[in-house]
């Protein structure tokens, strides 16, 4: 039976582009495994650095539906599902094919190595996006392929470099977005436009950021917070876009602890930072354009307010579009 690669290659990168600004410093991964007949029994992603990677929890899955054994599924830590399938798998794999967005990784870290899992699962065949080039874990595919088993890449490789370009950048110097919500009519005033499910996901990326920039008009007018609270996470550091330092320091953000906050003329500080997020609207956007490398727009179906962005003349390729409870999201790019 003929496989569409590119079909369950999409099906592993739909499901990883979900947690994608949420797995700093680890990239998004996406996994699909296939049975006979085409079955598809696991569509998983990685979802937090220290936790199991993508193929680890693809393969989780697939094993529960298998062999109809649901215990594996109680785990959690990935080493503890490392150990279960090398000691239950009983050949179970045979004949199984996996689809990853990344080459899996060879190393041992924080979890154990995708590869070495891999290799001895039975599995008969692996189709890749993106080759990994980072020096720690990169070679998983000759582990794989020393093991006797198919490897084929580069299976829709630019939608899955376009899903790994934030880890790529990072290894070499940082990686910056922008994210803005508006309404359908284009206005991102008025007060909160995003709804309460959007609004965690956006404080979970804020817990991984290393540095979160804004206007200095935006701190003044709506006197936010800007931390994590609504995940219990760690508040980012703040660079605040001003030409005037002066600000009352009775608004919320510069009085979180363990927070350093920057109030400068210049955007220069993004260069000690790793991971950075910029909120604001079109002001702000002009000014960012181009240090910018990926644009993450929140859509609510509403209508109100009065300004948004306006006097900009610029296209994007969509990179992918998710919908939320209530929102849609928007990851774009440039297009130049």
């Amino acid at each position: 039976m003929v496989v569409d690669t590119n079909f369950y290659m999409n099906l592993a990168l739909t499901e990883a582009w979900k947690y994608q600004g949420l797995t700093y410093p680890n990239p998004a991964v996406g996994c699909v495994i296939l049975g006979q007949d085409n079955v598809l029994l696991a569509i998983e992603a990685h979802k937090k650095a220290g936790e199991a990677h993508a193929e680890v929890l693809a393969l989780q899955v697939a094993y529960a539906s298998l062999s109809e054994n649901k215990e594996i599924l109680n785990l959690s830590k990935s080493s503890d599902i490392h150990n279960y399938l090398l000691q239950n798998h009983n050949n179970i794999f045979n004949n199984i094919s996996l689809f990853t967005t990344l080459e899996p990784c060879s190393h041992l870290g924080r979890t154990p190595s995708c590869a070495l899992l891999i290799s001895q699962m039975g599995i008969k065949k692996v189709y890749v996006g993106s080759l990994d080039t980072n020096k720690v874990a990169l070679g998983g595919n000759k582990i794989l392929e020393q093991n006797n088993i198919f490897v084929q890449n580069s299976i829709l490789k630019k939608e899955c470099d376009d899903l790994v370009f934030p880890f790529k950048s990072w290894q070499k110097k940082n990686f910056v977005f922008f994210k803005w919500a508006q309404r359908l009519n284009g206005t991102t005033d008025g007060g909160a436009i995003s709804s309460s499910e959007t609004r965690v996901l956006t404080h979970s990326m804020r817990d991984v950021c290393d540095l979160l920039v804004i206007g200095g008009n935006t701190v003044r007018i709506d006197r936010p917070t800007l931390d994590a609270r609504d995940v219990k996470g760690k508040a980012p550091d703040i660079l605040i876009y001003s030409k005037q330092k002066n600000f009352d320091k009775s608004i919320a953000l510069f009085n979180v602890k363990n927070r350093k906050v920057i109030i400068s003329h210049t955007l220069d500080e993004i260069s000690n930072y790793k991971n950075i997020m910029i909120e604001g609207s079109s002001k702000m956007f002009a000014l960012t354009l181009d240090i910018t490398d990926y644009y993450l727009s929140y859509i609510s179906p509403s209508f109100g307010g009065d300004k948004g962005f306006s006097k900009i003349d610029e296209k994007f390729q969509i990179l992918n579009v998710q919908k939320e409870e209530k929102d849609i999201i928007m990851w774009i790019k440039r297009d130049i």
